[in-house]
């Protein structure tokens, strides 16, 4: 049984894996898409959805300090990189104004070379 199991270890201690994650997010969007493993994809995925929620409401926010509060929100769920947090708010928020959720898509792109690991296409839909 799973139960209380929450998230995916990877193999990794907790700063480690927080840190995986806060880059896979901010790559994702400045670049769109990222091709990695299905488990870090499928577990990134988690971040980026609440992440884009943030950029979502610091677009709603009628208050310019409600609004800075969500960016600065998003700003630490990616580990202080700027250019994710302009990318997040300008472009990619936009797009999902109206949209309730499921804001990223993992498809599945084969195997890897070396170990056979399966990849996975992480992308904005």
């Amino acid at each position: 049984m799973r139960h209380l199991n929450d998230h995916r270890k990877l193999g990794r201690t907790s700063a480690h894996r927080i840190a995986l994650m806060r880059n896979l997010v901010a790559a994702l969007f400045e670049h769109g898409r990222v091709i990695t493993t299905l488990p870090k994809a499928k577990e990134a995925r988690r971040y980026a959805e609440k992440v884009i929620t943030y950029g979502k409401k610091a677009l709603a926010a009628t208050d310019p300090a409600h609004a800075l509060h969500f960016r600065r929100l998003a700003l630490s769920a990616m580990g202080n990189n700027n250019d994710a947090v302009k990318a997040l708010v300008d472009t990619v928020a936009p797009k999902y104004k109206e949209r309730q959720g499921g804001y990223t898509r993992v498809l599945r792109a084969g195997f890897r070379l070396g170990d056979n690991g399966t990849k996975a296409l992480f992308e904005l839909v």
